[in-house]
């Protein structure tokens, strides 16, 4: 009867046993054995690929990422659905807040690689991430409004360096000063801008307008004068510059017209850099510098959700009345977090640990979807370089031996969990 048991047991398992044969155990014997063999797979190498993994600059770099994504990502992931999981047990929309964070589980990384790809756009108009970030930025720092403008033909004015300009002789009191300027357009003038007005003299005092001198040819215009089609520099800021000191400064009114108090009497008048900056567009998220971290927080925002439901879980598992019995003990609230709810909770924390750690150790999609071409080299990880070198380089040896190698780099973290979870079976 024994005999028979075996033999129907045996039955039931074959299709698995095949289909485990034929998709895990023959791709990985295989793999193992081709990473001996050199590009052709005719000529036995040896160790030369996998020597190769640690001298080739891409491998190195995939590895160097590799090691940021296993520290930084299961981390981050597995506090914030910690957070999450243990402040939302306590309002009403919990469930739903849930359900939000949890949502993006049910999207693919392709779509959500392309979905981070608009986020980190660089112009602001279109990417979220620096729209935010720009929107923030302006809220403290003003941008300027005439980041084209630039002196004219015949113009009082000439470069000072850094962006400045400044006029080419010293201003005298009681007289007008005209300060023109070309470069931006009508469309894009500021929003308090008026039409431009002459100044008027005034004894004891140094006046001017600055305004877009835009008109040119006979009948449609002077140049060098003020025009009433043409429309006054608003706000833009005068400086007053004797033996290279400030020794007065004023914005132009909406017509663009100023007025200087008499220390400026003999001094140039300047238009300092900070008038013509280029507008702020953000950061550059997907450049070298930033597309890991960047990537890493696409991630999170996909597998927080993760984190937050199997923590939960857990959490609804946790004695109620330890936790009350600290409160009245006079524990406060992160006391009682810190030294019951979190110690309970180790075991669910390291599953979801464990878990994002096999996890991010083949990360491929969101690198290869949201890193350009210009900074994928920068964002390289073991599954990227993996593909690039069997596909794109067809250096299928070189590819084997990372294949290999990654499942080297899975294997301590899956048998760490395999004897975790015996553990907690024998309890």
């Amino acid at each position: 009867m024994t005999g028979t048991r075996k033999a129907v047991a045996a039955l039931f398992l074959l299709p698995a046993l095949v289909l485990l044969g034929a998709l895990v155990v023959y791709p990985i014997g295989y793999s193992l054995i081709r990473s001996f063999y050199d590009q052709s797979g005719d000529s036995f190498t040896g160790f030369d690929n996998y020597r190769a993994l640690f001298t080739d600059d891409g491998v190195r770099t995939a590895l160097k990422n590799n090691v940021i994504w296993v520290v930084f990502a299961p981390t981050v992931a597995t506090a914030l659905g910690l957070v999450f999981a243990v402040l939302t047990e306590r309002v009403r929309w919990g469930t739903a807040f849930k359900l939000v964070v949890f949502m993006p589980m049910a999207i693919s990384m392709l779509a959500a690689g392309i979905i981070f790809r608009l986020v980190y756009d660089q112009a602001p108009e279109k990417g979220v991430a620096n729209a935010v970030w720009v929107g923030v930025h302006d809220t403290f720092a003003e941008s300027s409004a005439f980041p084209k403008a630039h002196p004219g033909r015949e113009s009082p004015l000439k470069p000072a360096g850094g962006g400045a300009f400044v006029t080419r002789e010293p201003v005298g009191a009681g007289r007008a000063v005209m300060l023109p300027l070309v470069g931006v357009a009508p469309d894009k003038m500021p929003d308090g801008a008026k039409k431009a007005a002459p100044a008027r003299p005034e004894d004891g005092k140094i006046t001017g307008t600055t305004w877009q001198d835009f008109t040119r040819g006979k009948g449609v215009g002077k140049l060098g004068g003020v025009d009433s089609t043409e429309l006054g520099y608003a706000g833009m800021r005068i400086e007053a510059v004797k033996n290279g000191k400030v020794v007065a400064s004023t914005k132009a009114a909406g017509d663009g017209t100023f007025t200087l108090p008499a220390a400026a009497d003999g001094a140039l008048l300047r238009l300092p850099a900070d008038n013509f900056e280029e507008p702020y567009n953000g950061l550059d998220w997907l450049g070298p510098s930033l597309v890991t971290p960047a990537i890493i927080g696409s991630y999170v925002w996909m597998w927080a959700g993760f984190a937050m439901v199997l923590i939960a879980a857990g959490l609804a598992g946790v004695p109620r009345e330890l936790l009350e019995a600290a409160r009245v003990d006079g524990a406060s609230e992160w006391q009682v977090f810190r030294r019951i709810t979190v110690p309970l909770l180790a075991p669910v924390l390291a599953v979801v640990v464990v878990t994002l750690m096999i996890n991010v150790l083949k990360v491929f999609d969101l690198v290869f979807i949201i890193a350009p071409g210009s900074s994928q080299d920068d964002a390289n990880v073991l599954a990227l370089e993996l593909y690039r070198k069997g596909f794109a380089s067809d250096q299928p040896g070189i590819a084997s031996a990372i294949a290999v190698f990654l499942l080297l780099l899975v294997i301590p973290v899956m048998w760490f969990n395999i004897r975790r979870l015996r553990r907690e079976v024998r309890r």
